[in-house]
């Protein structure tokens, strides 16, 4: 994820905004769950470089999502950002991935930054028709708006809104820092969003603190966060992501989509395993961590 990424990280101010007031409104309508969704992964499966460590040396690419979702439970699926994806492949990809796992399917550029939403009945039917077949392993699509999409393009997206099709679990994120500065525009934009049950994303990234929000729209984060490979202030961000999500949690947030982005991808399971750690001290639930492995065995798959 390029969007915000700065060389130099001496002069960000890391520290989490407070809560917007508007999410203690929204965490305290929840009902506290048994047990939260904690769903925390990578942006990719094809990682070549995990083979030997977290994929056995000598996978084919045809193997490679099976393995990755023996290591985490969801995955950001930038796959179809740059194409929608046929029956075939959504049968393949689930067929791949055991039960509990789950697939946030990025919408795609055509619809998002070719079309900018404009006329984009057809290829968001297709789109939303193929992931309905993913079943119990979709968890959210996401939108993801260009970074000049202002709230002055809000009667653009309120209409794509109104016409998606609600059994599609849709968060957005907006990277426009006229979202987060209070206007009547803005106001009725959220409303909307918790209204209609539509989650809002939070990007964490070094170079746009002005996009960082804390306002919740429904009992579900999905928090895509930016990595500066294991730089010691990616532990003090992972511990005061771990601190909100827990507070989060006691007020009533169901579920997490937490998503690690490395500028080298072997970088990113120790984090979301120092992640993992630091939930599962404060939380008492135990996360499953990504193991490393020792060799591949040949028909060991099937």
């Amino acid at each position: 994820m390029d969007f915000g990424r700065l060389p130099n990280l001496n002069q960000v101010d890391f520290t989490l905004p407070p809560d917007h007031p508007a999410t203690p409104q929204v965490l305290a309508r929840s009902q506290r769950p048994t047990r939260p969704g904690l769903y925390l992964g990578c942006p990719t499966w094809t990682n070549k470089t995990w083979q030997g460590i977290y994929y056995p040396a000598g996978a084919q690419d045809t193997q490679l999502l099976h393995f990755y979702a023996r290591q985490f439970n969801t995955l950001e699926m930038n796959t179809t950002h740059y194409r929608i994806p046929d029956a075939r492949a959504i049968h393949k990809w689930r067929q791949a991935v055991p039960p509990g796992f789950v697939f946030c399917p990025k919408i795609p550029q055509v619809i998002s930054h070719d079309q900018l939403l404009h006329h984009v009945g057809e290829p968001t039917k297709l789109f939303c028709d193929a992931i309905l077949g993913l079943g119990d392993a979709l968890g959210m699509a996401f939108l993801q708006l260009p970074p000049f999409f202002g709230p002055e393009d809000w009667p653009v997206l309120e209409q794509f809104l109104l016409q998606f099709p609600q059994e599609v679990p849709l968060a957005v994120e907006f990277r426009h820092e006229n979202w987060f500065k209070e206007s009547a525009v803005t106001q009725g934009a959220f409303q909307f969003l918790e209204e209609r049950n539509i989650t809002t994303v939070i990007t964490d990234v070094a170079g746009r603190r002005d996009v960082l929000h804390m306002r919740l729209t429904t009992p579900v984060a999905m928090i895509r966060f930016n990595g500066h490979a294991k730089h010691p202030t990616d532990f003090t961000r992972l511990n005061d992501w771990a601190d909100r999500l827990h507070q989060w949690l006691d007020q009533g947030l169901q579920t997490v989509y937490f998503f690690m982005h490395q500028p080298e991808v072997l970088d990113a399971p120790p984090t979301l395993v120092y992640l993992m750690e630091q939930l599962e001290k404060r939380t008492g639930i135990a996360l499953p961590r990504p193991q490393k492995v020792q060799q591949f065995v040949q028909g060991q798959l099937f």
